[in-house]
């Protein structure tokens, strides 16, 4: 039987990351954290910077030939991102 004043240690975490306002942050360093296993190595390899500023997205390349690839399959990316951290973090992403 559980008491009133007992919680379990997930569901405090949870309950600290809402009242601080940084579930949020923690899933966009998630989504970005993921980028090498979405991606794969490759596309990885020639990725300089990644960050998320008002849900979207941006990546510095260092080959236009990639960039352009990418930029054809950003749908696709903006799903499987979002899938692989189980939660709507982006919007869009843009490739520079």
């Amino acid at each position: 039987m559980k008491r009133n004043n007992e919680f379990t240690l997930k569901e405090v975490l949870q309950e600290l990351l809402k009242v601080y306002r940084i579930e949020d942050k923690l899933m966009e360093a998630k989504l970005i954290d993921s980028w090498e296993k979405t991606v794969g190595g490759i596309f990885a390899r020639h990725t300089q910077h990644l960050q998320i500023k008002n849900r979207i997205l941006f990546v510095s390349l260092d080959s236009a030939p990639l960039r352009s690839e990418l930029a054809m399959a950003r749908s696709k990316l903006v799903e499987m991102l979002n899938r692989e951290v189980g939660k709507k973090v982006i919007d869009d992403i843009v490739f520079r």
